[in-house]
Protein backbone atom coordinates (compact mmCIF):
# COMPACT_ATOMS: atom_id res chain seq x y z
CA UNK A 1 0.00 0.00 0.00
CA UNK A 2 1.49 3.30 -1.10
CA UNK A 3 1.66 6.05 1.48
CA UNK A 4 -0.77 8.72 0.36
CA UNK A 5 0.71 10.97 3.04
CA UNK A 6 4.21 10.61 1.59
CA UNK A 7 3.04 11.30 -1.98
CA UNK A 8 1.05 14.30 -0.75
CA UNK A 9 4.09 15.65 1.08
CA UNK A 10 6.17 15.37 -2.11
CA UNK A 11 3.49 17.09 -4.16
CA UNK A 12 3.15 19.83 -1.51
CA UNK A 13 6.91 20.47 -1.65
CA UNK A 14 7.15 20.29 -5.45
CA UNK A 15 8.37 23.86 -5.80
CA UNK A 16 11.18 23.34 -3.28
CA UNK A 17 12.19 20.09 -4.97
CA UNK A 18 12.08 21.75 -8.37
CA UNK A 19 14.25 24.68 -7.33
CA UNK A 20 16.87 22.37 -5.85
CA UNK A 21 17.01 20.20 -8.95
CA UNK A 22 17.23 23.16 -11.33
CA UNK A 23 20.11 24.64 -9.33
CA UNK A 24 21.88 21.29 -9.59
CA UNK A 25 21.27 20.84 -13.33
CA UNK A 26 22.34 24.39 -14.14
CA UNK A 27 25.62 24.02 -12.28
CA UNK A 28 26.52 20.38 -12.86
CA UNK A 29 29.47 19.86 -15.24
CA UNK A 30 27.68 16.79 -16.65
CA UNK A 31 24.80 18.96 -17.93
CA UNK A 32 26.41 21.97 -19.64
CA UNK A 33 23.56 22.38 -22.15
CA UNK A 34 21.10 22.69 -19.26
CA UNK A 35 23.04 25.74 -18.08
CA UNK A 36 21.61 27.57 -21.10
CA UNK A 37 17.99 26.40 -20.89
CA UNK A 38 15.63 28.89 -19.32
CA UNK A 39 14.56 28.52 -15.73
CA UNK A 40 10.96 28.53 -16.90
CA UNK A 41 11.47 25.58 -19.27
CA UNK A 42 13.22 23.52 -16.61
CA UNK A 43 10.71 24.52 -13.95
CA UNK A 44 7.73 23.53 -16.08
CA UNK A 45 9.03 20.03 -16.75
CA UNK A 46 10.36 19.26 -13.30
CA UNK A 47 7.52 20.81 -11.36
CA UNK A 48 4.94 18.83 -13.31
CA UNK A 49 6.64 15.56 -12.33
CA UNK A 50 6.89 16.38 -8.63
CA UNK A 51 3.55 18.17 -8.32
CA UNK A 52 1.62 15.40 -10.09
CA UNK A 53 3.54 12.43 -8.72
CA UNK A 54 0.44 10.61 -7.49
CA UNK A 55 -1.18 11.06 -10.90
CA UNK A 56 1.91 9.73 -12.71
CA UNK A 57 2.26 6.74 -10.41
CA UNK A 58 -1.41 5.77 -10.58
CA UNK A 59 -1.60 5.52 -14.39
CA UNK A 60 -2.37 2.02 -15.52
CA UNK A 61 -1.44 2.95 -19.08
CA UNK A 62 1.98 4.03 -20.28
CA UNK A 63 0.48 6.31 -22.95
CA UNK A 64 0.67 9.54 -20.90
CA UNK A 65 4.30 8.80 -19.98
CA UNK A 66 5.10 8.00 -23.60
CA UNK A 67 3.46 11.20 -24.85
CA UNK A 68 5.10 13.46 -22.29
CA UNK A 69 8.60 12.06 -22.67
CA UNK A 70 8.38 11.84 -26.45
CA UNK A 71 7.64 15.56 -26.35
CA UNK A 72 10.58 16.12 -24.01
CA UNK A 73 12.92 14.21 -26.34
CA UNK A 74 11.81 16.21 -29.37
CA UNK A 75 12.33 19.49 -27.51
CA UNK A 76 15.77 18.58 -26.21
CA UNK A 77 16.84 17.29 -29.62
CA UNK A 78 15.69 20.55 -31.26
CA UNK A 79 17.57 22.50 -28.57
CA UNK A 80 20.75 20.55 -29.32
CA UNK A 81 20.95 18.92 -25.89
CA UNK A 82 22.89 15.64 -26.19
CA UNK A 83 21.01 12.50 -25.25
CA UNK A 84 23.41 11.60 -22.43
CA UNK A 85 22.62 14.92 -20.74
CA UNK A 86 18.88 14.34 -21.07
CA UNK A 87 19.21 10.90 -19.51
CA UNK A 88 21.44 12.28 -16.75
CA UNK A 89 18.83 14.96 -16.01
CA UNK A 90 16.09 12.34 -15.73
CA UNK A 91 18.23 10.22 -13.41
CA UNK A 92 19.00 13.34 -11.38
CA UNK A 93 15.28 14.10 -11.11
CA UNK A 94 14.66 10.63 -9.71
CA UNK A 95 17.66 10.73 -7.35
CA UNK A 96 16.72 14.18 -6.09
CA UNK A 97 13.29 12.80 -5.19
CA UNK A 98 14.81 9.74 -3.47
CA UNK A 99 17.15 11.98 -1.47
CA UNK A 100 14.24 14.14 -0.37
CA UNK A 101 12.17 11.16 0.78
CA UNK A 102 15.13 9.84 2.79
CA UNK A 103 15.85 13.26 4.30
CA UNK A 104 12.35 13.90 5.65
CA UNK A 105 12.61 10.77 7.78
CA UNK A 106 8.92 10.21 8.41
CA UNK A 107 9.28 6.47 8.70
CA UNK A 108 8.23 5.71 12.28
CA UNK A 109 7.16 2.11 11.80
CA UNK A 110 7.79 -0.99 9.74
CA UNK A 111 4.59 -0.27 7.78
CA UNK A 112 5.80 3.23 6.88
CA UNK A 113 9.22 1.87 5.90
CA UNK A 114 7.47 -0.63 3.62
CA UNK A 115 5.40 2.21 2.12
CA UNK A 116 8.56 4.22 1.46
CA UNK A 117 10.15 1.25 -0.28
CA UNK A 118 7.03 0.74 -2.37
CA UNK A 119 7.10 4.41 -3.36
CA UNK A 120 10.77 4.11 -4.32
CA UNK A 121 9.94 1.06 -6.46
CA UNK A 122 7.06 2.84 -8.22
CA UNK A 123 9.13 5.98 -8.76
CA UNK A 124 11.97 3.89 -10.19
CA UNK A 125 9.54 2.13 -12.53
CA UNK A 126 8.09 5.47 -13.67
CA UNK A 127 11.54 6.89 -14.43
CA UNK A 128 12.60 3.70 -16.22
CA UNK A 129 9.64 4.18 -18.56
CA UNK A 130 10.35 7.90 -18.90
CA UNK A 131 13.97 7.21 -19.87
CA UNK A 132 12.96 4.48 -22.32
CA UNK A 133 10.43 6.70 -24.14
CA UNK A 134 12.81 9.64 -24.12
CA UNK A 135 15.67 7.65 -25.63
CA UNK A 136 13.41 6.00 -28.20
CA UNK A 137 11.95 9.34 -29.37
CA UNK A 138 15.34 11.09 -29.31
CA UNK A 139 16.90 8.36 -31.44
CA UNK A 140 13.94 8.55 -33.82
CA UNK A 141 14.45 12.32 -34.14
CA UNK A 142 18.17 11.84 -34.74
CA UNK A 143 17.58 9.19 -37.42
CA UNK A 144 14.95 11.32 -39.10
CA UNK A 145 17.23 14.35 -39.05
CA UNK A 146 20.12 12.30 -40.44
CA UNK A 147 17.93 10.91 -43.24
CA UNK A 148 16.80 14.43 -44.18
CA UNK A 149 20.36 15.75 -44.27
CA UNK A 150 21.53 12.75 -46.30
CA UNK A 151 18.75 13.34 -48.83
CA UNK A 152 19.70 17.01 -49.14
CA UNK A 153 23.35 16.21 -49.73
CA UNK A 154 22.58 13.66 -52.46
CA UNK A 155 20.27 15.99 -54.37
Amino acid sequence: MLSVRLVQMIEDHADELTQGLIASLQSNPRTPHYHHLTYEELHYRTYSVYRNLGHWLSHKSEEPIEASYTDLAKRRFAEGVPLHEVVFALISTKNHLHDYVRSVGLMDSAVELHQERELQRLVGNFFDKAIYYTVRAYEHQAASSHAKSTMKSTV
